[in-house]
């Protein structure tokens, strides 16, 4: 048989190509002569770069950046020679993971750290830089991201403004032009939320990176003046940038690649294309995917829900590994997922200890469902 490996990350425990490894070592402990194909994925979120690392040729540029508070970490840009395209996560800059809980203020936070990836991109000659947007801790519009790339948010008086999106309340213009070198930019996303509103950054993402019910409101107001100055003082900036399908994404980036003449596109869809999981499918007798979690959520623009979509319209069945399973097994069915297992339940279920187990001891989990699956399905 042929297996098609494809998982997203186990968010907090495993990156996308170690799940992948765990579930070959898994079924090859079963089932040796199998020709197992792995393929990890992500949607744009944390693991973006790395996941694209190692099915594209190129080569990995590390970039002293700042995490969402302006403290030092380390970032990478994929570089790729053969089109000039630098791959970039917004997630190893602004990502929600780099904070902790208590640091969790999306009034404060800022994209600075992007911008400088960004930057990077620009001055090493990269044509295109194809952005992975999610799992951000921001809400600022690209504030901090246009900051770092020379246009700086300023008030009335001229003066640069604090980080965080609630300081957009107070902006009056851009201070500088951006410097990208011609550099198209390109948002990959899942995500079209427009920037606010009901269903905008603020309302839909805030609370998640730790807004209360009064910090929406003050978000939403701040990123609707940040829409307006934007459209004012950036040349090619769409008009009604606020509304764009998309403009959400990552608390607001996606507006500022917009507004930088950039455009957005399915991260799924770009991360599927570019590892060759489309010709895989063709010769796949079985599609194994998973994710930390595999509930409504998932089937809605993201990996799992890419995943089994594409098995299903080829006739290919799709098993899902994960974490925890709480989606609806008729929903789950309709989207092309033929079975899904999950760690909790492989480990004595939530009431006897298996979500500590779970998450404490993954890799091995997987690799026992897969061989599970093995003794199934192989022939």
């Amino acid at each position: 048989m042929r297996i098609l490996i494809c998982p997203d990350k186990f968010a907090g425990t495993l990156s996308a190509p170690e799940a992948a490894q765990a579930v070959r070592d898994g079924w090859r402990e079963v089932a040796p002569g199998d020709d197992l194909v792995l393929r990890p994925l992500a949607d744009g979120g944390p693991g973006f770069v790395e996941v694209l690392a190692t099915a594209l040729p190129g080569r990995r540029v590390p970039v002293p950046t700042v995490d969402p508070l302006g403290r030092p970490v380390r970032g990478e840009i994929l570089l790729s020679p053969e089109d000039g395209t630098a791959y970039v996560e917004s997630a190893q800059a602004c990502g929600l993971h780099l904070l902790d809980p208590a640091e969790r203020d999306p009034r404060r936070t800022t994209s600075f750290g992007l911008g400088a990836l960004l930057a990077t991109a620009a001055e090493a000659g990269a044509r295109r830089a194809v952005i992975g947007l999610g799992g951000s801790a921001v809400n600022d519009g690209g504030a901090g991201l246009l900051a770092a790339l020379n246009a700086v948010p300023v008030d009335a008086s001229g003066a640069a403004l604090p980080y965080g999106g609630a300081a957009l309340l107070a902006v009056a213009g851009l201070a500088g032009r951006p410097q990208l070198r011609g550099m198209e930019l390109v948002a990959a996303t899942d995500v079209d939320n427009p920037l606010t509103g009901l269903t905008g950054a603020s309302n839909v993402f805030g609370p998640q990176k730790g807004a209360s019910r009064e910090d929406v409101l003050l978000l939403d107001d701040a990123l609707r003046r940040f829409a307006e100055v934007l459209e004012r003082d950036l040349p090619g900036c769409p008009a009604g940038l606020a509304e764009l399908p998309g403009a959400g994404a990552a608390g607001g980036l996606g507006a500022a690649v917009l507004a930088l003449g950039g455009r957005c596109e399915s991260g799924i869809g770009l991360v599927i294309r570019l590892t060759g999981l489309d010709a895989a499918y063709e010769e796949a007798d079985l599609v194994i995917t998973g994710e930390g979690s595999f509930d409504h959520q998932s089937l809605h623009g993201k990996v799992v829900a890419g995943v089994a979509g594409a098995a299903r319209d080829r006739g290919v069945p799709c098993v899902v590994l994960a974490g925890r399973v709480s989606a609806g097994r008729r929903e789950a069915a309709m989207a092309g997922v033929t079975e899904a297992h999950s760690l909790v339940d492989h480990f004595g279920g939530e009431q006897h200890g298996g979500v500590e187990r779970a998450m404490g001891r993954p890799a091995d989990g997987l690799r026992a469902l897969a061989a599970r699956l093995a003794r199934q399905w192989s022939r």
